[in-house]
């Protein structure tokens, strides 16, 4: 039996903190099974507990324009003063996933697995490479050749190149108790100006790129997002269903 993963799709122009809140929470629904399961102190253990399983879940979702920094990046890396952010509409946090700073917008697609990796590998190396396969994938069905650039995560295209090396989709991610959050960030019809105010994931030198500045043209974002679902489903050998409405918290 193939391990099933619940979808939601958020839609767009979703802002940041309530998408975060709805990972937090099932992160946390997830982590208190697994406690409940193990009859770990603070959590009382009864027969219906032991009897539940976590849920795998994935979003996606078009975020209203945010920076987001992670917990080990440096604010120095973000190039804009915080009037200027503000007058161009652009939300900040910093969050609780690995990475430094990155943006999140309109045109980009962003996924958020909430899967338990002890029903898959207890592997973090493994959980990013199988993210980045997904887009290595999609990708490659419009032609291009995503690959890894070595000692950073995300999907790249000519990374052993000087001068060329551009990154399509970044990721990062926080696990607890083998419950990830957090994810991948993928430019498909992304207005890339709004990198110019940040030092990208914090490397410096080096491009961000999108599926729509690659090819030429706009991309159609739900034929996007079928085929990241197809590939995921690949990857990860699972099976896709729809979550059931009322499991939505925003």
């Amino acid at each position: 039996m193939k391990q099933l993963v619940l979808f939601t799709d958020l839609g767009k122009d979703q802002p940041y903190k309530e998408t975060w809140d709805l990972q937090e929470q099932y992160l946390q629904q997830n982590s208190s099974i697994k406690a409940a399961a193990r009859g770990l102190p603070g959590h009382q253990e009864t027969s219906h507990s032991t009897t539940r399983s976590t849920t795998n879940h994935l979003l996606f979702v078009e975020h209203s324009p945010v920076y987001t920094l992670g917990k080990s990046g440096d604010i120095a890396n973000v190039l804009i003063s915080e009037e200027d952010r503000q007058n161009k509409g652009i939300d900040f946090f910093k969050i609780n996933r690995g990475g430094d700073i990155t943006f999140h917008g309109p045109g980009q697609l962003v996924g958020y697995p909430i899967m338990d990796l002890e029903k898959f590998k207890t592997d973090l190396g493994w959980y990013l490479r199988s993210l980045e396969e997904v887009i290595i994938l999609t990708i490659a069905e419009y032609g291009l050749k995503g690959e890894r650039s070595k000692g950073e995560t995300g999907v790249w295209l000519d990374p052993d190149i000087g001068g060329r090396e551009r990154k399509i989709c970044a990721m990062g991610i926080r696990c607890s108790r083998w419950i990830t959050m957090h994810g991948f960030a993928f430019n498909i019809n992304t207005d890339l100006d709004y990198f110019n105010y940040i030092v990208p994931c914090g490397i410096q030198n080096k491009q961000v790129t999108s599926l729509q500045k690659e090819l030429g043209y706009e991309l159609p974002m739900e034929e996007v997002k079928e085929k990241v679902k197809t590939n995921f489903e690949k990857i990860f050998d699972v099976e896709i269903q729809p979550a059931a409405s009322e499991s939505l918290a925003l």
